[in-house]
C-alpha cells in the first residue's frame, strides 16, 4: 500500500518531468497524509489539429477517492489507495479506470515493516538513481449534494516486488516517462489496453532508507522525518547485547 509520501521537487523540476511548462505551485512537502491536497497530472481535453499544447494538464484533488455515486462519503472508508488487479471491476474505481487514469509526482513514499506484534520499523522509499517517480492513479469528481464538486484521487497499488516484499506486501505502481501518454489516454486505451503497465517495479529501483517513527504523525512535515536511523530491530539487538554485558563493578565468577 501507500500510506504517505512526499513532493520536495520545485515546481519547474516536476513540470519538467511531467512534460509540461509548468504547474500548479505546490510546496516541498515531506510528509503528505490522505485526505491533504496532492498534485495530479491527468489528460488535457481533445486539442485540434496541428496543436503544439501538451496532452496533459495538472491540478490539485484531495487524497482518497469518493466515488461518483456515493450519497454519504463518510460511510465509505477512506479510498487513498485502489487494488490494481480488480480496480476496472470495482463499482468505486471502475469508471475512473476507464475514464479518468491519472499520475501523482512523487519524490518518494513511506512503508512500515512490521516487527513483531507490537512494534514497526518505518522506510523512506526513494529512487535509487535520485529524481522524481509517477505513481499511476485514478481520479473521480464527486458532487456535494448543495452541488459544489470536489477532485479526488487514489494510487493504485500492485503485488510487491521480491526484494520489497521484505518490507510490505504491497507497492504503490511507477509509470515510466515512455508511457505518460499512453497510461493517460482514456480515449483510445482501454483499461485491459494499459494492463501491461500494471506491474511492481523492477527490483534495484527503490531503496528504503529506515528513518524515526517521527514520520507516524502528519503534522511532522520537515525534511528532518527522512534521515536515516538504525532500524528497530538493530537498536534492539544492541540494546540486549549492552544488557548483557558485566557491569564494571560487578564481579564475575569467571
Amino acid at each position: 500500500m501507500c500510506g504517505r509520501f512526499a513532493l520536495t521537487a520545485r515546481p519547474d523540476q516536476t513540470a519538467a518531468f511531467l512534460g509540461l511548462d509548468e504547474v500548479e505551485e505546490f510546496p516541498a512537502r515531506y510528509n503528505i497524509a490522505p485526505t491533504q491536497p496532492v498534485l495530479l497530472a491527468i489528460a488535457a481535453p481533445p486539442r485540434g489539429l496541428g496543436s503544439n499544447l501538451p496532452d496533459r494538464r495538472t491540478q490539485l484533488v484531495r487524497w482518497g477517492l469518493i466515488p461518483g455515486w456515493a450519497k454519504n462519503p463518510g460511510d465509505l472508508p477512506l479510498l487513498f489507495n485502489a487494488r490494481s488487479e480488480t480496480a476496472a471491476e470495482k463499482a468505486s474505481f471502475k469508471a475512473p479506470m476507464r475514464h479518468r487514469r491519472a499520475l501523482i509526482p512523487a519524490s518518494g513514499f513511506y512503508e512500515w515493516k512490521r516487527i513483531g506484534t507490537k512494534q514497526s520499523q518505518p522506510y523512506w522509499v526513494r529512487p535509487k538513481a535520485g529524481g522524481l517517480v509517477a505513481f499511476a492513479a485514478l481520479m473521480e469528481t464527486w458532487t456535494e449534494p448543495g452541488g459544489s464538486e470536489i477532485d479526488t484521487g487514489a494510487i493504485l497499488t500492485t503485488n510487491a516486488n521480491p526484494e520489497f516484499a521484505q518490507i510490505h506486501d504491497r507497492m504503490p505502481i511507477v509509470i515510466r516517462q515512455e508511457d505518460f501518454s499512453r497510461w493517460l489516454d482514456c480515449r483510445f486505451q482501454e483499461p485491459r489496453d494499459v494492463a501491461d503497465l500494471l506491474r511492481p517495479a523492477d527490483p534495484g529501483f527503490f531503496e528504503a532508507v529506515p528513518v524515526s517513527d517521527k514520520v507516524n504523525k502528519f503534522a511532522n512535515t520537515g525534511p528532518e522525518i527522512q534521515e536515516r536511523v538504525e532500524p528497530v530491530m538493530a537498536m534492539a539487538a544492541e540494546k540486549a547485547k549492552k544488557a548483557a554485558e558485566p557491569k564494571p563493578d560487578q564481579l564475575t565468577l569467571f
